[in-house]
């Protein structure tokens, strides 16, 4: 659609070009962000960049289209192929019809457009059409795929691609497509599920040398068909905006979850208690019940740090409001909970009730807060409380109005919110595409801000939440778009008691963090379904290891803490919560690592060997940090499992057992025992057993040495509020000499541990 390539010239880091077939008023432009990273804009709808992914003052300068230093662009020159573009890191190629090549520096390829058209694929006739239809089943005429803005790029036979957020399927997503449209979807997720309730469009891909991402920077509804169309190219494209996407070279996969992460922001630290055991189910319906649930988890000795408050709470679903007559005094219950060391959350939807007197939906009414039809009117859905209206998120100032109304929640002493349904749900068929929204500083409609409804929601809640509190907001979310980790943790949504989607989550998780969400998790024994003791015993072995551990279902659904599954599975899940525990002085560190560099706490072992073609396609193993191998047990029935360890010495965590890597072996699996491996050399600071995260804290570090050499760096602040950015915190280097370790406090601006003990693991 461009032609021949006629001009081009440089402005700051930019480079824009001329061609022969262009649209009038549309000059395709290259901006190099580093060394690394490089900007590929076509500006169709003449609005320039509208990133909401890319804040700070990379964003503003996006945004208000003000060209960048050029100290990274090394040199700019016309070759016999077309422009290129040096900068200390990568080459890029600039040729006719707007077609760019990515190149190491040293001329080796990494990213090729693609050269030739499309292939058409799936074409049945218009009688087939119906008769498919008469069945029930979905088909299209196949007759033409090209989107109004599109990118074609080559495939290499070895490639391989991860990313795109919470995407259902396996850990590599080659040859499956999937579309960026945030979706509330009940049914069983399954493989062949395009869309889920993120919209993450960010993906990866590993070369048999090298690696790079691509961040298609719009948020409108977008697709991307990975090699099914054809296995010699990938697509991605959108029915509207503009072609706005960022190259992110690297070295390795990390360089490239660091490239994209120094973007679009890393996930900040958490507070020490969100780390802990949390128990939640749709179904607590009073205050009764919650004394029940925290008085049983103690008497089980069941280590928790919070539970969550389901949508039951409130008083006929209404937003910032209480049920006052099943919650006789909510302040007091709260009370209660934090004497025992257990935190409260409560879900907040962004629904709000039509209701006359009612103060949220009045004050909106007045402020002129809420979503509106094309006419001019107050749009109305349900959810449910009913009948309900949208605030307009996309606006500064519901932003700080919403933010503000969490002021009902802290003064409660609520500890954290759960933000819901907001992709945004609805009840009554889908939102129109035409609502009017607005972005930022200008109009907008749904079909634009629907992929950033939740990221915004998230945001005002965020920002809300640390203004009236000072402290690190517990934000945790089903909704968001690139970027969101800056403001808030994420779950899978509602998944099912089904062992397919316990195997899926481990994939699943690993893309979320690889695609920057990295404070992550699924709900624990599944949410949808009945679950069964064994399945649930399982299942709590592998949500120990991720991020964020909760424990929800639904109501109507079997109930599932721990006791309700019989002595052997409370067992079960006594052992492992205690480990989770055990390990967060580690996982703590892993937390910290993520905000300095976006490498995720839970990851798959393609991020830590990517050149070890047997980690490529694993989905049944993780990695938690660069030390912990974790292989769960994900098959009904099985009671042993073939493990694969990479390359190097490991150490059974139970057993001790060293064992060689880059080999397949079977290990025994009995229900009470996870498969997880220890590299060697590798230091693992733990805690002693506690029921909360704040019993007894900073009293007690152990560093449980493995035989071998390494060298790690352990954290260690206050766990809640942000003053370790202005230095209150203890650093500290270890070294292991084969079992002995040094203590080495690199940085000190926080009390000392009471006692470091050294455990040597022979």
């Amino acid at each position: 659609m461009f032609g021949k390539l006629k001009d081009y010239c440089v402005n700051g880091s930019k480079i824009l070009f001329t061609f022969e077939g262009a649209q009038e008023g549309v000059q395709p432009c290259v901006e190099v962000v580093s060394d690394w990273i490089v900007n590929v804009f076509v500006d169709y709808t003449g609005t320039g960049h509208r990133t909401r992914a890319i804040e700070g003052e990379l964003g503003e300068r996006l945004n208000s289209g003000v060209s960048g230093n050029a100290e990274n662009v090394e040199s700019v020159s016309q070759k016999e192929n077309g422009v290129e573009i040096n900068t200390r890191e990568l080459t890029v190629v600039v040729g006719d019809g707007f077609l760019v090549d990515f190149y190491y520096r040293q001329g080796t390829p990494l990213s090729l457009a693609h050269r030739g058209r499309r292939t058409k694929y799936g074409a049945v006739s218009g009688q087939v059409l119906e008769l498919l239809a008469k069945e029930g089943h979905e088909a299209s005429a196949g007759t033409e795929n090209d989107y109004r803005v599109q990118e074609v790029r080559s495939l290499g036979d070895a490639d391989c691609i991860y990313g795109l957020g919470d995407k259902t399927g396996f850990l590599n997503k080659r040859a499956y497509e999937y579309e960026m449209w945030n979706s509330d979807i009940p049914d069983p997720h399954e493989d062949n599920f395009r869309a889920l309730y993120k919209s993450i469009p960010f993906m990866m891909v590993l070369k048999e040398k090298g690696a790079y991402g691509i961040f298609f920077d719009n948020h409108n509804k977008t697709y991307f068909n990975l090699g099914k169309e054809s296995r010699d190219y990938y697509v991605f494209g959108a029915d509207q905006g503009n072609l706005d996407y960022y190259f992110v070279g690297g070295a390795g996969l990390k360089d490239v979850v660091s490239g994209y992460t120094s973007l679009t922001g890393r996930a900040p630290m958490q507070q020490l208690w969100a780390l802990g055991y949390h128990q939640s189910r749709w179904g607590y319906e009073s205050e009764e019940q919650i004394r029940q649930v925290a008085g049983k988890l103690r008497e089980c000795g069941l280590p928790c740090d919070c539970i969550h408050f389901d949508i039951d709470y409130m008083d006929h679903y209404k937003v910032f409001t209480w049920n006052q007559e099943t919650y006789q005094d909510a302040a007091k219950v709260i009370s209660d909970l934090r004497e025992m060391g257990i935190k409260a959350v409560t879900i907040i939807d962004p629904g709000v009730k039509v209701e006359k007197d009612y103060y949220v939906y009045e004050e909106g009414v007045e402020k002129g807060y809420f979503a509106k039809t094309p006419e001019g009117e107050i749009y109305v859905n349900q959810v449910w409380p009913g009948d309900a209206v949208y605030p307009d998120f996309g606006n500064p100032q519901v932003r700080t109005w919403w933010g503000g109304k969490h002021k009902f929640l802290t003064e409660l002493g609520v500890s954290g919110v759960w933000n819901d349904m907001n992709e945004p749900a609805s009840f009554r068929g889908p939102l129109p595409e035409d609502v009017a929204f607005t972005d930022e500083d200008a109009p907008s409609d749904h079909g634009q801000m629907h992929n950033i409804y939740g990221h915004n929601m998230a945001k005002a809640t965020y920002e809300g939440w640390k203004g009236l509190t000072g402290k690190r907001p517990f934000v945790i979310t089903r909704a968001c778009y690139a970027g969101s980790q800056k403001y808030t943790t994420g779950w899978t949504g509602d998944n099912h008691s089904i062992w397919s989607h316990l195997r899926m989550a481990i994939p699943q998780l690993c893309n979320l963090g690889m695609s920057g969400m990295n404070f992550v998790g699924t709900d624990v024994g599944g949410f949808g379904s009945d679950c069964t003791p064994e399945l649930f015993a399982r299942w709590i072995q592998v949500g120990c290891f991720f991020p964020l551990f909760r424990n929800h279902c639904a109501i109507g659904c079997r109930v599932q803490e721990p006791w309700q599954f019989g002595e052997e599975v409370l067992a079960i899940s006594r052992k492992y919560i205690n480990l989770r525990y055990e390990l967060l002085p580690y996982l703590y560190d892993l937390m910290r690592e993520t905000e300095q560099t976006g490498i995720p706490m839970s990851r798959p072992l393609v991020l830590e060997y990517e050149q070890d073609e047997n980690v490529r396609n694993r989905n049944d193993e993780f990695m938690l940090g660069d030390r912990m191998l974790v292989a769960p047990v994900v098959e009904q029935g099985a009671r042993e499992r073939m493990v694969y360890l990479p390359e190097g010495t490991w150490y059974d965590y139970w057993t001790g057992e060293k064992k060689e890597g880059g080999c397949f072996f079977v290990r025994k699996a009995p229900l009470d025992v996870c498969p997880i491996y220890v590299k060697a050399g590798a230091v693992i600071p733990k805690f002693p057993a506690r029921l909360w995260v704040g019993e007894e804290k900073d009293s007690l570090l152990v560093l449980e040495a493995y035989p071998g050499e390494g060298t790690y760096t352990h954290y260690q602040d206050n766990g809640e509020d942000f003053a370790y950015r202005q230095g209150s915190y203890n650093e500290y280097k270890l070294v292991n000499h084969r079992g002995a370790v040094e203590v080495e406090k690199l940085h000190e601006g926080y009390r000392a541990y009471g006692k470091i003990e050294i455990r040597t693991r022979a």
